[in-house]
């Protein structure tokens, strides 16, 4: 009886450290500083619908890459899209105008599909080293001529370390 309660207790000590190995090992890989995805309502992406992304850089000896997502409906209506990305750190801001091609000139969409719904990583920075360490913000805007912008779903921002 003794024998058999021991034989228990063992069995869960080890599915308890298995499961805590498991965690472990899948939190421990990722690099992702800031992985967001923010949804549009009722897909109408408008100029003032600005989307923020802070974060923090702990270690600015790194490289990092900086994405911008995107996720639209198949009745997105452009083959591009235009955004503007204000870069802020607390004392200054620059701002850069991206332009991204979102379908091949026959109207095949370039990003990967989910039924209805086609999502991007799109690369604004890469390999790149933040001035300091500390807090800084990513703001991006719709630069198209429509206001709103439809069919847009999510729009986010992604930094991870460079490989």
């Amino acid at each position: 009886m003794v024998q058999k309660i021991n034989l228990q207790l063992n069995k869960r000590q080890v599915f308890l450290i298995g499961f805590l190995f498991i965690t472990l090992l899948f939190t421990g890989c990722t690099s992702s500083i800031i992985d967001s995805n923010i949804g549009i309502a009722n897909r109408r992406w408008t100029y003032r619908n600005h989307i923020l992304a802070p974060f923090e850089i702990k270690d600015n000896t790194k490289a990092y890459n900086i994405y911008f997502k995107l996720r639209h409906t198949a009745d997105y209506k452009y083959a591009n899209i235009f955004i503007l990305a204000h870069f802020k750190d607390g004392k200054k801001m620059v701002t850069r105008r991206y332009q991204y091609k979102l379908a091949k000139n026959d109207g095949e969409w370039l990003g990967s599909g989910s039924g209805n719904v086609f999502s991007y990583t799109l690369p604004m920075l890469t390999n790149y080293h933040f001035p300091h360490n500390g807090k800084f913000e990513i703001e991006i805007e719709q630069n198209m001529r429509d206001n709103p912008l439809l069919e847009v779903s999510d729009v986010g921002v992604l930094v991870d370390l460079a490989q």
